[in-house]
């Protein structure tokens, strides 16, 4: 089983070449069902979309922010989403205890992977590799 991270999300979402069709030939490759994206990643999206219609000062702005909202909402809809549960809370804890130096959603979607046993789709190597016996593979190289 892979869990996603934001990053290869945002991919799959903008369609960013090239590393879109590198992704998507890897994904096409397994079924469905061996996919999950982190609540977390939700999270992380609504909160930046929330910032950015905070600071929206048209009518033209204020729409882009909804419809992101709304795509955001689909996109996940979509998807199979996995929960941040009391396991992944008791991983968080415990990498928390054990001074892992990376940013705190990150790791919440490490937690989620450790807990689940499963390994972790992300372009970020370099913090998700300070987490211990996290598997972490780059699937848009």
């Amino acid at each position: 089983m892979y869990l996603l991270d934001t990053d290869h999300i945002s991919v799959v979402q903008r369609q960013s070449e090239p590393e879109y069709q590198r992704l998507l030939a890897r994904l096409s490759a397994h079924n469905p069902s061996d996919f999950y994206v982190p609540i977390i990643s939700f999270h992380e999206q609504v909160m930046g979309w929330n910032a950015y219609l905070n600071r929206a000062r048209t009518p033209e702005t204020v729409v882009r922010a909804y419809d992101m909202f709304q795509r955001i909402l689909d996109d996940f809809a979509a998807m199979a989403v996995a929960a941040f549960d009391a396991p992944a809370s008791r991983r968080f804890e415990s990498l928390r205890a054990s001074k892992i130096r990376i940013a705190t959603m990150d790791l919440r979607i490490a937690s989620i992977a450790l807990a689940n046993d499963w390994t972790l789709l992300s372009r970020n190597s370099v913090d998700f590799s300070r987490v211990p016996d996290l598997r972490i593979q780059d699937w848009t190289l």
